[in-house]
């Protein structure tokens, strides 16, 4: 398992609930004990988990350099700065979107962007398996299938209007559901129309894929399947499942 940094979950030991079933894949699917956001005393700006070039040819390396080492750690550099000297120094971030509403947009706008990012780079990877059994389970309850989820989500990133994210969330009620947020928020904002704790997410601001797709959202979109990394939403999903995962 790659390098978790800061959005680590914590105390899932291994995956009992993925047992052999509807995912070939499942034996690959375990989750590890790692570190829960709780415990983090300071917001960190974790390592990329992959190399510059390991997304290639879906996403091609000077894209990740200068998304992640650029807007990525520009956004958590300013978030730091906004937060410094503050008790959301040692807040986890879910707790403090909970309650942006009574923050600045600087934390707001910066904190988006800084803890987006951290969740998009640990649902990409050159090699990420495949959904576990109860997560697919989960999937085809709530989507009929596999590939009519991948259609729904890919619709939902295509038709957003601007920059923003598309999300794959587990609501209150344990349901999945499909949302986009614009800019840099996310649906664990308290503004949200619909709230969830995020399981998958994609960044369809223009940075993310402008130098190898131009204008061609669509393509990079499509390509982005061939690059999640599914062991990292099935530890989400069975995290949000026990509640030791809230974003």
């Amino acid at each position: 398992m790659h390098r978790r940094g800061f959005i680590s979950l914590v105390g899932l030991g291994v995956v009992s609930a993925c047992v052999p079933g509807t995912s070939k894949s499942d034996k690959k699917n375990t989750v590890k004990k790692s570190v829960s956001p709780e415990t983090i005393s300071r917001h960190i700006f974790p390592a990329l988990p992959f190399a510059y070039n390991a997304l290639e040819p879906y996403i091609d390396a000077r894209t990740v350099e200068i998304h992640y080492d650029k807007h990525h750690r520009g956004y958590y550099n300013k978030f730091s700065a906004a937060i410094k000297g503050t008790a959301l120094e040692k807040m986890p971030m879910y707790k403090i979107f909970a309650n942006i509403s009574a923050y600045s947009d600087t934390v707001k706008n910066y904190g988006g962007g800084y803890y987006n990012h951290m969740l998009y780079w640990e649902n990409l990877s050159p090699d990420g398996g495949e959904p576990c059994a109860r997560l697919l389970s989960n999937i085809v309850k709530n989507f009929n299938s596999l590939d009519n989820f991948k259609v729904e989500f890919s619709k939902a990133a295509k038709t957003l209007f601007g920059s923003g994210w598309a999300w794959l969330i587990m609501t209150g009620n344990n349901e999945l559901k499909i949302v986009t947020s614009p800019n840099q928020d996310n649906p664990l904002m308290d503004f949200a129309e619909v709230k969830g704790v995020p399981l998958l997410t994609i960044d369809v601001w223009e940075h993310s894929y402008y130098l190898k797709y131009q204008n061609r959202r669509a393509d990079y979109i499509n390509n982005f399947w061939n690059i999640v990394n599914w062991n990292t939403v099935n530890e989400r999903f069975l995290g949000a499942k026990k509640g030791t995962w809230k974003g």
